[in-house]
């Protein structure tokens, strides 16, 4: 009998590739998405499949009731609950929405998996790290972060929403597991997002300046998303309870990457210095010395080769609108 898994947020952009893995590996899945920041487009290439059902729905207004009532009635043995925005545009445009989908929508996870007797799988961020004065980032640092500063609704709703997973193993021996997910790059990321990737390479194919905020030596460790996949199915699997950072552990300064996309493009357009934003981390990267020993798992795609992907994704994009 094939697993049935659920996916929140399964029509975003790691979402959709989580689903596609899924069938490929011959789950059922029940996707769930409420649309603010995912898309349909996504899921192009499996929304026809007999082993797919996808609900419109918000998370936050519970899984056991209006559309996805009918889905979540039926057996499910792995939630994977990623629904969230998950970029600062996104995250300052739906601050609500954003603490609703880590508290509301985690305790309805939370739910459906207890009582189906699953296993939920929380995606939290390297975000509840802030601007780390621990460096690389471990999974027993406690952070750096403002509760009340304006990236405070995305840090601090995967914050709480890993303070009731951990809760509900805790108390209720709910079979859960948090992993840390660090920058991800790759198609289907939105070229208006406002992370740093699909910033720079929707500006260089226009011809725009690249606007690095500060001095650009601030750095990022960027994750293919196809290793990010792979990593989120092994730790699935693991039963392993996390915290576990999943992420490149290779960091490039912000000036690096923005000089990667140009040359990678081949555009012409300059790097232009901008003012950076409050509570811009200084620096971002992962001690991924947990994954490696539990799951045998590090990120295979070298950033050169994800970008070359992600730059001819972005090209394709450009081609079809024209």
């Amino acid at each position: 009998m094939p697993r049935r898994t659920l996916v929140t947020g399964g029509a975003g952009f790691v979402g959709s590739r989580l689903c596609e893995a899924l069938l490929e590996a011959g789950d059922e899945v029940v996707c769930v998405d409420s649309l603010i920041t995912g898309r349909t487009a996504n899921l192009a290439r499996v929304l026809p499949h007999p082993r797919l059902r996808f609900e419109t729905w918000d998370v936050a207004e519970g899984l056991t009731t209006g559309p996805v009532a009918a889905a979540t009635r039926a057996r499910v043995d792995l939630v994977l609950h990623l629904a969230s925005p998950a970029s600062p545009v996104d995250y300052h445009e739906h601050p609500l929405e954003t603490l609703d989908a880590g508290s509301r929508g985690t305790r309805a996870a939370l739910e459906l998996a207890h009582a189906h007797g699953a296993r939920l799988v929380f995606a939290s961020t390297s975000e509840v790290y802030g601007d780390p004065q621990v460096h690389p980032q471990t999974e027993d640092y406690w952070g750096n972060v403002s509760s009340v500063g304006p990236r405070s609704v995305y840090d601090e709703a995967k914050r709480f929403g890993e303070a009731l997973t951990a809760s509900y193993r805790r108390s209720l021996g709910t079979d859960t597991g948090i992993v840390r997910i660090f920058n991800t790059y790759g198609p289907r990321m939105r070229e208006h997002d406002g992370r740093v990737v699909p910033t720079f390479v929707r500006q260089a194919l226009a011809g725009e300046p690249l606007t690095v905020a500060g001095d650009g030596s601030q750095t990022r460790s960027l994750c293919y998303v196809d290793d990010l996949v792979a990593a989120l199915l092994a730790f699935a699997d693991s039963g392993h309870p996390g915290p576990m950072n999943l992420g490149n552990p290779r960091e490039l300064t912000v000036r690096r990457i923005a000089e990667d996309v140009l040359a990678a493009t081949g555009s012409r357009s300059p790097i232009e210095h901008v003012e950076r934003p409050v509570h811009d981390p200084g620096l971002r990267c992962p001690d991924i010395t947990l994954a490696r020993t539990e799951l045998g798992w590090e990120p295979l795609v070298p950033w050169e080769q994800g970008l070359e992907r992600t730059v001819s994704w972005f090209r394709s994009l450009s081609g079809r609108a024209a």
